[in-house]
């Protein structure tokens, strides 16, 4: 195992280790005592639910001090938007309890929907405004005139739990969000030194592919950083577009690896000296400590190696040799060089930022893949969910149904968009259900009988410790997180405890009901077919390249990097649930940006007034054919004389000249035909 890679262990916050480390019990502790300022705050101010205040705190919580911010600002949005709700719906329709609980459900569906098309933080804030109506307009079902009260002193104490959160991280040994960036892309940069590393050498495909995995979710961790750490510190925002162009050019050097190590040809001795100087280059970076702390030298030797292999001669160094295919291969090492480098700049341009004036700091937002056929489906069982168990609730009279009633909205709505919303509500109700007997213990005998602040804090600091601790490591994050609100919900905290155990019990009777009875939706209503999601994304990526080609003006390389790596990102959970099925989808997505980039190369030659008309108008028929090809060949079909034009095209423009740009133009064509050879079905029509 490599330093670098022993390191990541030990820096990961408890990936795979027993023991907590020390910025885990930092957050823990900062967690703890944080939710205890919040309740003493609410008992201060007498406010009628306290335990919101704590389990806001426990709810927004996070390693790190900008996602605190972030999610705390939409959370408070989320709020305010469905206090607001809440007090429009019940005003106009609270005199009929079934109008009311169907435009409830109506509105949940409406924020689900919005939920699905947007990322954390902001699909959070809008499922939260979904089920934070009903949250306060079923306790004021047939008093209409309390709905405002209670929308205003929910919201009070939601901004008691935000503002100590958010305080108490920026505050007490912040872990911010800048830096969390530059570590992590320093960590990602390693880790693309040591997939290259293995590709070059035929290192272990299974190694590869969880490398690949990592580097594309690591990617979009880094975007979504970029807004925490704005939230953070306004500066920020000059350091946003490196970030930006540097997730572009991992997923660039990624694609470049992956395609040499798929057309690796060992005996084309043109390309040899040029593979065997990069695999010397990203075995030196992936197994040297502290090796990014000065990345001069290693751009300089990138630079060399770059110039080396455009400068290799275009004449075979060995009879027979293909002199196209050498040009490609070639052609792939100075993209994997120069996007290495770019990416060691955007490191140093995040340690190092450099003052750009206002107009320049503008920069496009990052492109997202928004599937509406299935934030539809999201909306459309979350609304019939909670309407349903509302119908129920409402005929048979049961009063602590209306617990259920908010739990199927909540989990409905909250987990609809996950990749595997069964397993994520199943996890929630695993921490749900290991709350209640601590919280019956604490909350039903003990507190009790030792009434008072100073004994709930011994009571209750001992149990959400290990939980705030469990938060911290994300193979448990999602049952230690359940486990804390809903011990908190479950202990209801007030300064006078009673013992009561026949409305607990009932209480937390209905809220576990309402967690199964979502799960149940989930598996029930309208199931989610990971395939057909694969399927949909893939074609959605099919379409991009297809505009591509097509489209009058060329797009900007950035912007096909940023939506391909988000379509990616979005992909590879779905991937995961389809087995090995999924995996050549997986590859061909990898393979549709190296496509993607050879296209827009295509697209910049024919404006290049030094190339031969006929070539460009050769390169036009064939971007229409590649374009029909992908919008219309379905999987199992036979492909279109595509890649053979393609090949043929290459060869013609080699035979013709042995100028470079001609040559590159060759290797573009070949680099696609390649592509769609390895993963003819990703690069065709999907069923969807």
């Amino acid at each position: 195992m490599t330093w670098t890679r022993l390191k990541e262990l030990a820096e990961a916050p408890l990936s795979g280790l027993t023991q907590p480390t020390r910025s885990d019990w930092i957050f823990a502790l900062r967690t703890v005592s944080a939710g205890l300022i919040a309740l003493l705050v609410t008992y201060a101010l007498k406010l009628d639910h306290p335990q919101w205040a704590m389990m806001t705190v426990f709810i927004v919580a996070q390693p790190v001090a900008g996602m605190v911010l972030a999610k705390g600002f939409y959370r408070l949005l989320g709020t305010l938007a469905g206090g607001l709700a809440a007090i429009g719906i019940t005003s106009l329709f609270g005199a009929n309890p079934w109008l009311l609980v169907t435009v409830l459900a109506l509105w949940i569906g409406v924020c689900t929907l919005v939920s699905s098309l947007l990322r954390n933080p902001e699909a959070y804030g809008a499922a939260l405004a979904g089920y934070t109506a009903m949250i306060i307009s079923l306790p004021a079902l047939g008093q209409p005139h309390v709905v405002v009260d209670l929308a205003i002193a929910r919201c009070a104490e939601i901004v008691i739990g935000i503002v100590c959160a958010g305080v108490t991280s920026r505050l007490i040994l912040p872990k911010l969000a800048a830096d969390a960036i530059i570590s992590r892309l320093k960590r990602s940069i390693l880790d693309l030194a040591e997939y290259a590393g293995g590709a070059f050498s035929g290192g272990d495909p299974a190694s590869l592919a969880a490398l690949q995995r990592k580097l594309i979710t690591d990617a979009q961790t880094l975007a979504e950083m970029r807004t925490y750490a704005r939230l953070e510190a306004p500066s920020f925002a000059t350091r946003a577009h490196p970030v930006r162009r540097t997730i572009g050019q991992l997923l660039w050097a990624l694609s470049a690896a992956r395609a040499l190590h798929t057309h690796a040809a060992p005996k084309n001795a043109t390309l040899v000296p040029v593979r065997s100087d990069l695999q010397a280059f990203v075995g030196e970076l992936a197994a040297t400590p502290g090796a990014l702390d000065d990345t001069g030298p290693w751009v300089a030797r990138l630079d060399a190696i770059a110039t080396k292999a455009r400068e290799a001669p275009a004449t075979p160094a060995e009879p027979g040799e293909d002199r196209v295919g050498s040009i490609t291969r070639l052609t792939i090492a100075v993209d994997f060089a120069e996007a290495l480098k770019q990416a060691m700049r955007g490191l140093d341009a995040l340690r190092s930022p450099v003052s750009r004036p206002s107009r320049e700091r503008q920069q496009p937002a990052l492109v997202v893949h928004r599937d509406y056929q299935a934030a539809w489906r999201n909306a459309v069982r979350a609304a019939l969910a909670t309407l349903l168990v509302a119908i129920f609730w409402l005929t048979t009279k049961w009063s602590e149904a209306a617990g259920t009633v908010i739990l199927v909205a909540v989990v409905s709505s909250l987990f609809a968009a996950r990749p595997d919303p069964v397993q994520s509500a199943w996890g929630f109700f695993t921490g749900t259900l290991l709350a209640l007997p601590f919280a019956f213990l604490v909350g039903q005998v003990a507190l009790p009988a030792l009434p008072g602040f100073g004994w709930f804090t011994l009571f209750v600091v001992p149990i959400l410790v290990p939980a705030a601790l469990g938060m911290a490591n994300p193979r448990h994050v999602g049952v230690a997180t359940a486990f804390a609100i809903n011990f908190l919900a479950f202990l209801s905290p007030h300064q006078q405890m009673i013992y009561d155990p026949g409305p607990f019990l009932a209480g937390s009777a209905s809220i576990l009901v309402g967690i199964l009875i979502a799960i149940g939706v989930f598996i029930v209503v309208l199931p989610a077919d990971p395939w057909v999601t694969v399927e949909r994304i893939s074609q959605a990526m099919r379409e991009d390249l297809a505009r591509l080609c097509l489209h009058e003006r060329i797009p900007r390389r950035s912007a096909f990097e940023s939506l391909a790596y988000d379509r990616i990102n979005q992909l590879m959970p779905q991937v995961q649930r389809t087995g090995r099925k999924g995996d050549p989808m997986l590859g061909g997505s990898i393979a549709a940006v190296t496509v993607g980039l050879e296209v827009l190369r295509l697209r910049q030659a024919q404006l290049n007034s030094a190339i031969a008309h006929e070539t460009v108008e050769s390169i036009g028929n064939f971007l229409r054919g590649l374009a029909r090809e992908l919008l219309f060949r379905r999987p199992g079909e036979p492909q279109t004389a595509t890649v053979a034009v393609a090949r043929q095209y290459a060869a013609n423009i080699a035979e013709r000249s042995d100028r470079l740009e001609m040559l590159q133009i060759a290797a573009s064509l070949r680099i696609i035909a390649a592509a769609m050879e390895d993963y003819p079905d990703f690069f065709a029509k999907g069923r969807a």
